[in-house]
């Protein structure tokens, strides 16, 4: 319900009363592991400062309004919007915590069709989207994602991410720091590449320090060395794959020598990686958000799928294997015909592509901003917070006040909700039932749990689903959005059957399910009479039974990504930075999750979180020294922040952690208001993106660190 780990919890309680929360030493999968967020549950449930009636800003001062008059007002003034500005001037924007509800999850596609507008955005644009193009360009399906078999692994190469803080990202794994330990107490290795020392480097057999934005030259030396040593191994996956010559004829272009002074890594240890890797029994190689949110981005997800597939290790024990799901939502959607699509449209201003009908969030601002035909005039936002979460904030900030008229779906008044017009306010966590739909899809070994609800979500909330339905059938009435009779009718026949049915139904159907008819396999009533959870077995392989390509075939060398390889060869001379600047990285904390977890106080008290980390030896040549003041600045802008002098840095490198900024005027989060710290996406360029995916380039920012007391 918090976040990617679908840890099992044991909820004690008296009346509506949380007395205690505790990881469920029985649920087979997380076997007893929770973490600090945990307790989040309870904290935001009983928060003082969550909205629980719909709220109306009239300037700069909130009243509550019946859900009625809310409903009624929004529905008026969207359709309105449309009938002036045509449909696309009204957009949405969905934010990370739906995919912690399932019903949000099934209705939210009917929603966005309800809109009939192209202008869509989520936090996937800042988040996993190269890796979801990689599948759709490769495998045929955009949520085709290969997972590691981390539990039967013997050389987990990790690029770009830190499971040990994440618990795992498009790798769900509880307790992932038992399972690292499993792994090297089995004789199986652990490396991670990474421009910090994180805490999954500090369990690591070895740490390769690596200049941010350049894993894609390290994948394709990895490559080069492979096939010039002729140390792939196809295995039985041979006959799958197509296009392999023109990889090995790309990776040719990239020896470990010409890259070593780009990446940072010696071309000596470039190759005994790549051999170690290809010789390992199993290997598979991982990366997460650090190596998605770059200038190539993409080239690197793609890239981290060639490695494991010349290497033998896709579809096999302990290498990149697909899930078997009881709710097989590739399989779902397959059957509706959506494998997902490419730039099939382009954003207004700046021509970037969508992908699977969303824009990149980093346009948004401008979007709003720029005057013409299908200008954003109103929006909807959803459990999103993009003034946090989306490069150069501060731009978006500024241009949501523009709006004709916005409304916020959400449990706060936050950095981005202050601004709208409406703030409709939803059930959380204990208050409603709850199947991991999405986790369970990319998980590390198949599993199954439903939550039933275990308190009363107070009287002035609705359930998320009840909320997108009245909103997608009032703007119907109304004459806007999409009149489409078939979105008209699947909306209503959702109302009536409810999301819990439709749940049902996909368990029946689903991999291990028993159908509409009965016999052995699960159905909804069978997971609840197991409130545990079921296992269901480790990953088996089945590539040829979900890989969605016309003919059946991997795409290696997909026309659409290894079109962008001149790019990166083009670049490789080009200097990351000038004279003084540094590079900017994210971090993440096992107490924080995102911006929406820092109105906690026992998640933000003790040492501050909100702190830049600089490497000593750039912190001696600009005399700074641990706890200084400093003026952090970029192209878009600049913060103040505390300074952490730490070795755990590579030199010429930063990392501000991401979720912080909640000092901005009209924010109702006393808690998050006290421990603000700084908001890194004041300093990321919403210019500087992915060009293949247009994903937001968060890692790699160039910026110059000051004294506080250096003018503004």
């Amino acid at each position: 319900m918090l976040c990617e780990a679908v840890c099992g919890v044991t909820v004690e309680t008296e009346g509506e009363e949380i007395l205690s929360i505790r990881g469920d030493t029985d649920d087979p999968f997380s076997r007893g592991h929770i973490c600090p967020k945990v307790m989040g549950l309870k904290d935001v449930q009983i928060d003082p400062d969550r909205i629980r009636q719909p709220q109306r800003r009239t300037g700069d001062s909130w009243a509550p309004v019946s859900w009625e008059a809310a409903l009624d007002e929004a529905t008026d003034r969207f359709a309105e919007v449309q009938a002036r500005h045509g449909r696309n001037s009204l957009a949405s924007y969905i934010g990370n915590p739906t995919v912690h509800s399932y019903t949000a999850l099934l209705t939210i596609a009917l929603f966005a069709k309800a809109l009939g507008t192209h202008s869509r955005f989520s936090a996937t644009s800042v988040d996993q989207l190269p890796q979801m193009l990689a599948s759709l360009e490769m495998l045929g399906h955009q949520l085709l994602l290969p997972i590691p078999d981390i539990d039967r692994t013997s050389f987990f190469l990790v690029v770009g991410a830190n499971p040990i803080v994440s618990n795992g990202s498009i790798m769900t794994a509880p307790d992932v720091g038992t399972r690292l330990k499993a792994l090297r107490a089995r004789g199986g290795k652990l490396i991670v590449v990474d421009p910090r020392f994180t805490e999954t480097a500090k369990i690591a057999d070895r740490h390769f320090f690596i200049r941010p934005g350049s894993d894609a030259y390290l994948l394709f030396a990895m490559l080069h060395t492979i096939f010039a040593e002729k140390l792939t191994r196809l295995t039985t996956l041979g006959p799958h794959l197509r296009d392999l010559d023109e990889v090995r004829a790309l990776a040719q272009r990239f020896s470990p020598e010409r890259v070593a002074a780009r990446t940072g890594i010696e071309a000596d240890a470039i190759r005994a990686l790549a051999r170690d890797f290809a010789g390992a029994p199993s290997g598979v190689c991982y990366g997460r958000v650090g190596l998605c949110t770059q200038e190539f981005g993409t080239l690197a997800a793609w890239l981290v799928n060639v490695l494991n597939i010349v290497t033998g290790n896709l579809d096999r024990a302990g290498g990149a294997m697909f899930t078997t799901p009881a709710v097989d939502l590739v399989k779902f959607a397959s059957k509706l015909g959506e494998r997902g699509h490419f730039g099939v449209w382009k954003s207004r201003v700046r021509g970037l592509p969508e992908f699977g009908g969303e824009l990149p969030s980093a346009t948004l601002a401008e979007e709003i901003e720029t005057p013409g035909a299908g200008q954003i005039r109103g929006l909807i936002t959803f459990a999103g917070n993009p003034v946090l979460s989306t490069p150069n904030g501060s731009r978006l900030e500024r241009a949501l006040p523009k709006l004709d008229f916005m409304v916020s779906i959400d449990l706060y008044r936050n950095e981005t909700t202050r601004h709208a017009n409406l703030i409709l306010p939803t059930s959380f966590g204990l208050e409603r039932d709850h199947y991991d739909i999405i986790f369970y899809a990319l998980s590390v070994k198949n599993a199954a749990r439903y939550a039933k609800p275990i308190t009363t979500p107070p009287p002035g909330v609705r359930h998320d689903w009840e909320v997108l339905i009245d909103l997608a059938l009032g703007l119907h009435r109304k004459g806007g959005g999409r009149r489409d009779r078939k979105v008209v009718w699947s909306l209503r026949a959702l109302r009536r059957l409810g999301p819990k049915r439709m749940l049902d139904l996909m368990l029946r159907f689903g991999p291990h399910g028993k159908g509409l008819l009965g016999g052995h396999g699960l159905s909804l009533a069978g997971l609840e009479a197991q409130p545990h959870g079921v296992d269901l077995g480790p990953l088996v392989p089945r590539l040829s039974e979900v890989i969605g390509t016309a003919d059946g075939k991997v795409a290696l060398a997909p026309p659409r990504i290894v079109s962008d390889v001149p790019r990166l060869e083009g670049a490789l001379e080009r200097s990351a930075t000038i004279d003084g600047e540094l590079l900017l990285i994210g971090r993440r904390s096992l107490r924080s999750n995102n911006s929406w977890m820092h109105n906690s106080l026992r998640l933000v008290k003790g040492p501050e979180g909100c702190t830049l980390l600089m490497h000593p030896t750039d912190a001696a040549a600009r005399g700074f020294a641990q706890g200084d003041r400093v003026r952090v600045r970029s192209r878009v802008g600049e913060v103040l922040v505390s300074l952490a002098v730490s070795d755990e840095m590579a030199r010429g490198v930063v990392s501000l952690p991401h979720g912080w900024g909640h000092a901005r005027n009209g924010v109702s989060l006393e808690v998050a208001r006290a421990h603000a710290g700084a908001s890194v996406n004041d300093l990321t360029d919403e210019l500087f993106v992915d060009a293949a995916s247009g994903t937001a380039s968060l890692s790699g920012v160039p910026v110059t660190v000051a004294p506080a007391s250096a003018p503004a």
